[in-house]
C-alpha cells in the first residue's frame, strides 16, 4: 500500500520561508571562558552594562535572518528573565538593579524591527539538580523539577507575545502538550515528542545532500530525536531540517575565541549547504561580558548578508508552473552561474529527480542534476551564455508542482562543474567536517539511493572531489552495493588507495543503494562532492 505524500503545516511553510535566523548564546559562562556553566560565577558579577537587544537585532537583519531564537536558559539553569521559580537568575544581578529581563527588552527590539521572536529553554538544569532531557535521580526530585519547569516554560511563553520557535535542546521527557497547545498553537517545536522541526545532526550549518523533509512515522525522528539521516522522501510526516551553527568556534563569546570567526567564504559555503539544500540556517552570535555583539562579528554577519544580496541581485530569468518540464526562453543569449529551484511545498515534495539543460543556440548542454528538491535547490554551475534553460524532473511521486524556476548571474568562481565532465554524471551526496563531528577515530558509514540516478544498466565509477577539485582530505575505506537490501560485493572493484571504484549494475527494477565507509586522516577543514558517472572502460 503506497503512504499518503507528507505535507507540511502552515506554521512549517512560514518557517521555510525564513530561510534564515540567528541564535544568541549568553549566560554566566561568558564569565568563566567556557562552553558549560559550573555555577561558580558571583551573582553581582554577572552585570553586562551595555546589553543593547536593538543592537543584537540589527546585526540579525543584517545577516539576512528573519527570526532569532533565545537561549533564555541554557543547562546550568540561569533564567535570563524575571522568573518566580529560581533565584539563580536575572533578578538577582545588579544589571539594572536586579529589574532587567532580557527576553522582554528583545521582543521589544524584534516587534520594532519586523523579526519573530523564538526561545530555548533548557530541559537540562544544572543548578535543579535535572539532568538531560528534564531527568531527575528520584521520583520527587523529579516531580518538584516538572513543575518549575513547566511554570518557566508558561512564563516564556506567555509574557513575550507569540513566540515563533520553541527550542528542547537534548530532548525533553517532561509532559508540556498542554502547555504548548494553549500558550504556543502556531509555534514550531525543536526535539521532543513534539517536535515539528529537527536537528540536522551536526553543528557544522551543514545538511548533507539530499536533505529530505519527511520522516516516517515509525522512526525515531517522529519521536523528536531524527536527524538528516532519518530523511525518507516517502515518510508520513513533514519534519524539516534546521542547521545550528556558530560564526566563532564556541556557541558563547569567551576572551580566546576571537581569531576563530568564520570566513565570508566559509560562511556562503554553509549557505550553500543548507538553505541551498532546502534547510534553514541558524547561525549563533555570541554577546561578549558587556552584552554586546562585538564589533568584528557584526561586521562579518553583515559581509554574510550582503553577498547573499549579491550573489541573488542578478536575476536573469524565473518560470513556475506545473507537469515534468519547465523552460525559461531567454529573450536575448544570457550569461548564468546559479540555478534555483523551488517546489510549491504546500502540494508536499514530489521531485525524486531532476536535470536542467541550457541551449547555447546549437546544442542543449547539460548543466546539472539531482534528487531532492523541496523547499529550494540552489545548483551552481560555470558561467555560461544560454538561449533557453529546461528543467526537467525525470522522476516524481506525483505531479511536480513550482513556486519557481531561477536563473541567476554572480560572476563568480563557482564548484566543480558536472558538466565538464560528461553527461553521464550525477552528484550522489556531500561532504565536510560535519560528517566526521562526533565519530570516533574520524569513520563514518554513509548510505546513498541511486534508485533513481541509474538510468541504464552498466559500469559506474564512483569517487570523491575536493569543492575546488584539489587533492581530498577523505577517502572511501569501503563499498557496499545493496540491490534490494541484500549486499552485492561481487559487482564491486577498486580500491581506498585509488580512491575509486567501479559498480556494476546488471539491470534496472530494483532498489539500488551504496553505503561508503569514509575516512579522514585528520581534522578536515575543506568540503566536497560525491560522485557516480557512467564509466568509459578502456
Amino acid at each position: 500500500m503506497s503512504r499518503t505524500l507528507a505535507v507540511p503545516t502552515p506554521q512549517q511553510i512560514e518557517w521555510h520561508n525564513m530561510e534564515i535566523g540567528m541564535f544568541i548564546h549568553w549566560a554566566p559562562n561568558v564569565y568563566q571562558d567556557q562552553e558549560y556553566d559550573d555555577l561558580s560565577t558571583p551573582p553581582e558579577q554577572i552585570n553586562p552594562s551595555a546589553l543593547d537587544t536593538d543592537q543584537w537585532v540589527s546585526v540579525a537583519k543584517s545577516l539576512g535572518a528573519k527570526y532569532i531564537v533565545m537561549v533564555a536558559k541554557h543547562v546550568g539553569g540561569y533564567c535570563l528573565w524575571q522568573t518566580d521559580t529560581t533565584e539563580y537568575s536575572i533578578k538577582n544581578s545588579p544589571w539594572r538593579d536586579g529589574k532587567g529581563d532580557v527576553l522582554r527588552d528583545l521582543s521589544e527590539s524584534c516587534r520594532k524591527q519586523g523579526l519573530k521572536m523564538g526561545v530555548y529553554l533548557s530541559p537540562q538544569d544544572v543548578y535543579n539538580g535535572a539532568h538531560i532531557a528534564g531527568r531527575c535521580a528520584s521520583p520527587e526530585e523529579q516531580e518538584k523539577y516538572n513543575q518549575i519547569y513547566r511554570q518557566q516554560l508558561v512564563e516564556v511563553l506567555s509574557r513575550y507575545g507569540e513566540i515563533f520557535e520553541v527550542w528542547f535542546d537534548g530532548g525533553q521527557e517532561i509532559e508540556v502538550g498542554d502547555i504548548l497547545e494553549q500558550y504556543a498553537p502556531n509555534s514550531v517545536f525543536f526535539q521532543s515528542k513534539h517536535a515539528s522541526i529537527r536537528w540536522v545532526g551536526n553543528e557544522e550549518g551543514i545538511a548533507t545532500y539530499p536533505a529530505w523533509n519527511a520522516v516516517g512515522a515509525d522512526s525515531d525522528a517522529a519521536k523528536g530525536l531524527g536527524t538528516i539521516q532519518h530523511g525518507d522522501p516517502d515518510g508520513e510526516l513533514w519534519i524539516p531540517l534546521e542547521c545550528d551553527t556558530t560564526i566563532r568556534k564556541n556557541w558563547f563569546w569567551n576572551t580566546a575565541n576571537a581569531s576563530s570567526l568564520k570566513s565570508l567564504e566559509h560562511l556562503m559555503e554553509l549557505y550553500y549547504r543548507s538553505v541551498g539544500n532546502g534547510a534553514v540556517l541558524l547561525l549563533n552570535a555570541n554577546p561578549d561580558r558587556s552584552g554586546l555583539i562585538p564589533a568584528e562579528d557584526a561586521q562579518r554577519a553583515k559581509e554574510f548578508g550582503d553577498e547573499i544580496k549579491k550573489r541573488f541581485s542578478n536575476l536573469v530569468g524565473t518560470a513556475s508552473g506545473t507537469g515534468n518540464v519547465c523552460e525559461l526562453n531567454f529573450a536575448a543569449p544570457e550569461q548564468i552561474d546559479h540555478i534555483v529551484i523551488c517546489e510549491d511545498i504546500q502540494y508536499g515534495e514530489r521531485i525524486r529527480a531532476y536535470e536542467v539543460s541550457g541551449f547555447d543556440g546549437t546544442n542543449w548542454i547539460k548543466l546539472c542534476s539531482g534528487t531532492a528538491v523541496g523547499h529550494k535547490r540552489i545548483e551552481r554551475v560555470e558561467p555560461v551564455t544560454l538561449h533557453k534553460l529546461r528543467l526537467h524532473v525525470l522522476k516524481a511521486a506525483a505531479e511536480p508542482q513550482f513556486a519557481s524556476f531561477s536563473a541567476y548571474y554572480a560572476g563568480i568562481a563557482t564548484v566543480y562543474n558536472q558538466s565538464k565532465i560528461g553527461s553521464e554524471l550525477q552528484k550522489i551526496g556531500e561532504w565536510g567536517p560535519e560528517l566526521f563531528q562526533y565519530k570516533p577515530n574520524r569513520i563514518t558509514v554513509e548510505k546513498y539511493e541511486l534508485t533513481d540516478l541509474i538510468g541504464a544498466p552498466g559500469q559506474y565509477k564512483l569517487y570523491l572531489t575536493d569543492s575546488n577539485t584539489g587533492p581530498c582530505e577523505i577517502r572511501i575505506a569501503k563499498a557496499k552495493l545493496m540491490l534490494n537490501h541484500a549486499e552485492y560485493p561481487q559487482f564491486v572493484s577498486g580500491s581506498s588507495e585509488a580512491n575509486e571504484y567501479i559498480i556494476n549494475i546488471t539491470a534496472l527494477g530494483q532498489c539500488i543503494s551504496i553505503e561508503l565507509e569514509l575516512h579522514a586522516e585528520k581534522d578536515i577543514k575543506k568540503f566536497g562532492n560525491i560522485w557516480i558517472e557512467r564509466a568509459t572502460l578502456s
